[in-house]
């Protein structure tokens, strides 16, 4: 690990907010106030599993850059049909869509991103656009000195130009940065670029069922299970 670390970018679905259960609670509150029940826990992993190959499309060149927030819309309607569920309204795709703008932080996000940004840069670097991630910030009450990610390089990870980019941004060389995560894919990519890692186990983003992400695969510079926990080892 550099001592000449001087920013810190952060995965942040699954990393620093849990999106599983806050969709699970947007969908049981939406669905259940129109007497719709559904296994909304099934619902909610079955959207997750739709982001990456979404992603792998714009990846592959199959499609042009489309962002996050379009892409969850597509998903949702999918999976709308899939579940034989009430047709809905332009308005109401779009609030169901935007529960990925509220989601909740784990306990030690807010505080630890606060420490760290005591000595540190600290960034989202998040496969979610911009106006996503602003929502998301302010909902969560988690305060970054910049945002960004994949609509900056316009591809996602693990994509090198996301990270790079992101560097470059910063006016940083890649060995000055690392990334904050708690998937060993994203740590991989961005050693691979000659920034730092640091992971952060969340072994409950899943649900009871999680079988990947539930340790640290490799000698990471950093390996613990909260934000505030990366603060105690930069400290």
């Amino acid at each position: 690990m550099s001592l000449e670390t001087k920013a810190l970018l952060f995965d942040v679905f699954g990393t620093v907010v849990d999106w599983r259960t806050s969709v699970l609670a947007e969908l049981q509150a939406f669905f259940g106030a129109r007497g719709v029940e559904r296994d909304w826990g099934r619902f909610a992993l079955d959207w997750r599993a739709l982001y990456q190959p979404a992603m792998e499309a714009v990846r592959s060149g199959a499609r042009d850059y489309s962002n996050l927030d379009v892409l969850h819309r597509e998903n949702l309607l999918t999976l709308l049909r899939r579940y034989d569920l009430p047709a809905l309204d332009a308005a109401e795709v779009w609030h169901l869509t935007t529960a990925w703008h509220r989601l909740a932080p784990w306990p030690d996000s807010a505080p630890g991103l606060a420490r760290l940004r005591e000595s540190r840069i600290v960034a989202s670097l998040s496969n979610g656009n911009i106006a996503l991630m602003v929502n998301l910030s302010r909902h969560g009450g988690l305060v970054w000195d910049t945002i960004l990610g994949a609509e900056i390089a316009r591809a996602y990870k693990p994509d090198p130009r996301v990270y790079l980019r992101a560097a470059e941004a910063l006016g940083l060389a890649p060995d000055q940065c690392m990334m904050v995560a708690a998937h060993n894919d994203d740590l991989r990519a961005a050693r691979a670029l000659g920034m730092g890692t640091a992971f952060v186990l969340r072994a409950s983003e899943y649900g009871p069922g999680q079988t990947t992400d539930l340790g640290a695969e490799e000698a990471w510079d950093i390996v613990t299970d909260s934000l505030t926990g990366v603060a105690d080892a930069l400290d």
